[in-house]
């Protein structure tokens, strides 16, 4: 795996089980974010070596306001930088299987995808568009700080929205809000129920 386009290409291979096998269990996010893991690794032939979940990235003097934003929000002492966490992040032969926080720089540097997830798993909920927002523009502001310290990579939100009920799902108009957020902001976007899937990286 050296590239993006070899990352984006995993993740299209991978994409037709990931959503064959959300639709088949319920469980948390957590859950889900190891099943696309798998998947990755399986149908993607992506090494052991170049794909991690729950990466720290710590970013020192942020540049762009969303990060800078949340820095504030930290204790004072914690001030001075702010850690996106991609809830699975694929990687060029560079990061040689070590993206633990001591190693951001290299992290960072050597970063070809990056995924958030969300899923419907609320008790008495749905899945509402907020939280998906925050999330695209994490990944938005993520990208911008990559490419300021001479990285880049491919964000992609992905949503899981398989709850059994349909009062538990995304309703359209959210996930058409979601869709189009993500679209000006130039993060690819995935989305699978028990009836329908959206992948931006097929054009489906």
């Amino acid at each position: 795996m050296k590239s993006q386009d070899e990352a984006v290409a995993a993740l299209v291979s991978a994409w037709p089980a990931i959503v064959e096998e959300t639709r088949l269990v319920l469980g948390s996010e957590l859950h889900y974010q190891a099943m696309v893991y798998h998947c990755l690794r399986l149908y993607g032939s992506i090494p052991l070596s170049q794909i991690g979940m729950n990466v720290k990235m710590w970013i020192s003097d942020p540049s762009t306001e969303l990060f800078r934003e949340l820095d504030k929000r930290k204790k004072v002492e914690y001030h001075g930088g702010f850690e996106p966490i991609p809830d699975v992040c694929v990687f060029s032969e560079a990061v040689a299987g070590d993206w633990r926080r001591r190693n951001h720089e290299l992290t960072m540097e050597s970063l070809l995808l990056a995924i958030e997830l969300k899923a419907s798993e609320r008790a008495g909920g749905r899945l509402g568009p907020g939280e998906i927002i925050g999330d695209i523009l994490k990944l938005q502001a993520h990208r911008e700080e990559s490419r300021g310290r001479g990285g880049d990579f491919i964000p992609v939100m992905m949503v899981i929205d398989t709850a059994p009920f349909l009062e538990e799902r995304m309703t359209l108009k959210s996930l058409e809000k979601t869709r189009l957020v993500a679209r000006d902001a130039k993060v690819e976007f995935l989305y699978v129920s028990q009836e329908t899937q959206v992948c931006s990286l097929t054009g489906t």
